[in-house]
């Protein structure tokens, strides 16, 4: 169901911190134009832990509609309190997703009875749910075990992304549930590898500078071009590299706003990027093809 490339949009902000509609519309008409699959709403890449619950309302009101129909719909309703990440899943249910994604808790460390009673109540909702796992983000790293009781207890789970960099996790958590359900890469600098064990896709914070070479980069792999994909993500490597410099997203959002995409504004506590990084992601953006970034 989850396949190919899918952004976790950015929220582009005015120079004084608010939203930036117009500059939202230009970056969703340019992602369905570069053609992925699908857009993730409301992630990390979103800066939602600095989303008042209006905020966040008036994005999926915003965005929605623009993409029902065009694309796959993912909303990000996860947190480390269950009666939240619940209400947040109910108020998901009117916009008729695809999917939700739920981080696994972070800061919290449930145990693995907890766990599962979490993802319960959110799949009680009615809604299917891509499970997110990043234990360098949240402290929390499942255990195959673990992972394994979830999936049978949970069946409303189906899809994963993954964004360990545990090698060992990666591979038995691929051999054993990648033809079962969508795994999905979340480490845009692992693409390849991810696809060469049988990954259905990504959810990419990076494409919403670089869709088009995503979508490429995917598109050859399917093909049986493995070779002119890895060449390709090869070409952009130091510079998907370069968009995690800093704290995800002031580096992202600092090349949308070099495309015209709103300004380089990230939200306390994150900070403005630093000079250093500015001139060396200028220089990188200089050998990148233009054919590869959003236009």
């Amino acid at each position: 169901m989850f396949n190919g490339v899918f952004t976790a949009l950015a929220t582009p902000f005015l120079s004084d911190g608010k939203i930036d509609f117009p500059a939202l519309a230009r970056l969703l008409d340019a992602q369905l134009a570069a053609g992925v699959n699908g857009i993730v709403l409301l992630g990390t890449t979103a800066e939602t832990p600095t989303l008042s619950a209006e905020e966040k309302k008036q994005i999926l009101d915003f965005c929605v509609p623009r993409l029902t129909g065009k694309c796959k719909i993912i909303i990000g309703t996860g947190t480390n309190c269950t009666s939240t990440a619940v209400a947040n899943t109910r108020t998901a249910l009117a916009y008729k997703p695809d999917a939700v994604l739920v981080v696994t808790p972070y800061y919290n460390k449930p145990n693995p009875s907890g766990l599962i009673a979490h993802y319960k109540a959110i799949a009680a909702v009615g809604l299917p749910i891509i499970l997110y796992h990043i234990p360098g983000r949240t402290g929390l790293k499942l255990p195959a075990p673990v992972l394994a009781e979830l999936l049978r207890e949970v069946p409303q789970i189906v899809g994963i992304k993954e964004s360990d960099y545990d090698p060992a996790h990666v591979m038995n958590t691929a051999v054993n549930y990648a033809g079962k359900l969508d795994y999905l890469c979340g480490n845009d600098d692992l693409f390849p590898q991810y696809l060469s064990i049988n990954a259905a896709g990504i959810i990419s914070a990076a494409a919403n500078v670089f869709a088009p070479a995503f979508v490429q980069i995917h598109r050859l792999f399917k093909e049986g071009k493995t070779n002119e994909s890895f060449a390709l993500f090869a070409q952009l490597y130091p510079i998907i590299k370069a968009c995690y410099a800093e704290t995800n997203p002031t580096c992202i959002k600092y090349m949308l706003a070099k495309l015209g995409f709103g300004t380089a504004t990230v939200r306390l506590p994150l900070g403005p990027i630093s000079d250093e990084h500015q001139t060396h992601i200028d220089g990188l953006f200089k050998t990148v093809d233009p054919a590869w970034v959003l236009h």
